[in-house]
């Protein structure tokens, strides 16, 4: 018995005199997460400068770099083909960006989606002006989810309508 305690007594001796702090390995998992959400982030961003460059229009007054941290970003063309989904769509939707790219956003659509939004939606894209609407959407499972977009055309730098910005959020 003397030798058990004698051992217990050297491990408590050892382990006060190492004074280590102990790490649990979730830290580390969390890390990892936090730096895999600063890559897509910054990839997204990217991306985003990119369509912005290249079709010469000012994505400063848009404020995209705050909204994307809290909201999805989805930019089509003037013919309503998305061009670019932030990454996250696949938690919003379960879709992937090369799921939904190319294809229109009524693919988000189904049965239950209010035909009167849709109207309102589709009257503001004509007048080419911003909107903000709540509409019921369905995921890639075909689960249903309200969400709020916030609408808004684009224009180059010769004032020529070049593209269409959504800001999208579950409600």
């Amino acid at each position: 018995m003397d030798a058990v305690n004698y051992y217990g007594e050297s491990f408590d001796e050892l382990d006060t005199n190492l004074n280590c702090n102990s790490v649990p390995i979730l830290c580390w998992d969390f890390h990892y997460e936090s730096i895999n959400e600063l890559k897509i982030f910054s990839s997204d961003i990217k991306k985003i400068k990119q369509i912005a460059s290249q079709f010469k229009w000012d994505e400063g007054s848009l404020d995209i770099n705050e909204r994307l941290k809290d909201e999805v970003v989805l930019i089509t063309d003037v013919e309503q083909k998305i061009i670019f989904a932030s990454e996250g769509i696949c938690k919003m939707t379960g879709y992937t960006e090369k799921e939904v790219l190319g294809k229109l956003p009524k693919m988000f659509q189904g049965p239950k989606t209010s035909t009167v939004v849709l109207k309102e939606i589709r009257i503001a894209i004509e007048k080419q002006t911003p909107f903000e609407k709540t509409i019921l959407n369905y995921k890639k499972n075909g689960e249903t989810y309200n969400c709020i977009i916030h609408g808004f055309p684009v224009f180059n730098v010769k004032g020529v309508l070049s593209h269409f910005i959504a800001f999208e959020k579950a409600a």
